[in-house]
């Protein structure tokens, strides 16, 4: 019987702050429909002011920083204003689908590295060494001329 009492109380969400009479703020919901409508303008805006960038350069950011800049802050702004978080997956899945359009020819060629020759390790381990005998060799010396001058 008590369990029951306790579900009933549980259920009806009845809280402390119900009992202070603290009003209720509602919970903005996303509108998911409008922000991707919303989302597409900002696409379109992007796409405009990429056509006017050389196809050549589309790899190359310094190229249209400020645009894709003004595509982001334009993507955040309509996220907000139809009560939805940014970044969140609608608008994730919408600038990876601009990024496949744009960029997807941008691939980073990746650096092979090669070790050094024999010759030049051995320079590159003996400089270290030598500076550090010579440094070593400075001090004792120095402090074996203040004896005499002192």
């Amino acid at each position: 019987m008590v369990g029951i009492l306790v579900n009933i109380l549980l259920t009806t969400s009845l809280s402390a702050a119900e009992n202070l009479g603290f009003p209720h703020s509602p919970v903005p919901q996303c509108n998911e429909t409008r922000l991707l409508l919303e989302i597409e303008h900002c696409g379109e805006i992007f796409k405009k002011q990429m056509a006017h960038v050389d196809p050549q350069h589309w790899c190359n950011l310094t190229h249209f920083i400020s645009e894709y800049n003004f595509f982001s802050d334009c993507t955040e702004a309509k996220a907000q204003a139809v009560d939805c978080f940014w970044p969140n997956p609608l608008v994730e899945n919408y600038i990876i689908q601009i990024h496949k359009h744009f960029f997807f020819n941008c691939t980073v060629e990746t650096v092979v590295w090669v070790d050094p020759s024999d010759d030049m390790l051995a320079v590159l381990i003996l400089i270290p060494i030598l500076l550090t005998l010579a440094m070593i060799a400075l001090v004792v010396w120095c402090s074996k001329r203040s004896d005499i001058l002192a």
